[in-house]
């Protein structure tokens, strides 16, 4: 039986035959955490998007040779002390801190966990707290792309809405007004919450970035939609160009891919 080519097989055939590092070759982390759900959720966007997802452990001493980290939804650690706080102390951690730091930059994406380990690991300013309902939350959710020129959203326009599901109890984001201010005068706000906001995160802000551009942590799930049939059943605006609220979450995936095969806008 013939397979189904994946959706990313084509721009990876053309990054191949332009002479540029292919797709394919680029490699990046998933990290696993104790307590880590949607790890092979995200390892399948990768590969979806035409990338090659590589497992890696929280106990690991070393990156290896990746180009880029996902760092995972899930309870990591059971969310014991405050969600993330624990995982920023695995030994990986510290690998990710440095090389997101470095002159080399590089591209982290924190997905809901993910996001709450990037602020108690100071990659990116503010907490997280218990949603201001103090309820969990699982929702299909409008976003609005702030900032399109980060690693992570290069596939995406400036102002487009995309929708992707929501499940959280943590997800309320807070930062003082000064960092929040800093935040916006410097457009690393990325995702702003449309419509409804889900958990009472400050100015409705649903992802934000580092300086950089390379680090963007994010409380909705983007791995989770990034196939026909399998997202979210809302209509959005269709994202990166696949056509239908169903991929709007792949875009995140197929950026870092341009952004590592030197394809920035």
């Amino acid at each position: 039986m013939t397979e189904l080519p994946l959706i990313g097989e084509p721009i990876a055939a053309a990054a191949d035959a332009s002479g540029a590092r292919g797709l394919a070759g680029a490699r990046i982390g998933v990290v696993t955490f104790p307590g880590t759900l949607d790890d092979r959720d995200a390892a399948r966007a990768v590969r979806l998007a035409g990338g090659t997802a590589v497992e890696l452990w929280h106990a690991d001493k070393e990156l290896g040779d990746v180009d880029a980290v996902v760092i995972p939804g899930g309870f990591s650690y059971g969310d014991y002390l405050r969600a993330g706080a624990i995982a920023r102390f695995a030994p990986l951690m510290s690998k990710i801190i440095d090389a997101a730091n470095s002159d080399a930059k590089l591209p982290v994406l924190g997905i809901c966990n993910g996001f709450q380990i990037l602020t108690e690991s100071h990659l990116l300013p503010g907490s997280m707290i218990k949603n201001d309902h103090l309820k969990f939350m699982c929702r299909d959710q409008v976003l609005r792309v702030e900032n399109s020129n980060t690693a992570w959203t290069l596939d995406y326009e400036a102002g487009q809405e995309i929708t992707v599901p929501l499940k959280n109890q943590d997800g309320q984001y807070l930062a003082d007004d000064k960092t929040l201010d800093a935040l916006e005068a410097e457009g690393r706000v990325v995702f702003r919450y449309v419509g409804f906001n889900p958990n009472g995160s400050r100015r409705d802000i649903a992802g934000i970035s580092n300086a950089a551009g390379n680090v963007v942590g994010l409380m909705p799930h983007p791995e989770h939609a990034v196939e026909p049939g399998f997202g979210p059943e809302s209509v959005g605006s269709g994202g990166a160009g696949f056509g239908g609220s169903d991929t709007d979450g792949l875009g995140f995936f197929t950026s870092v891919l341009t952004k590592i095969v030197g394809g920035d806008k």
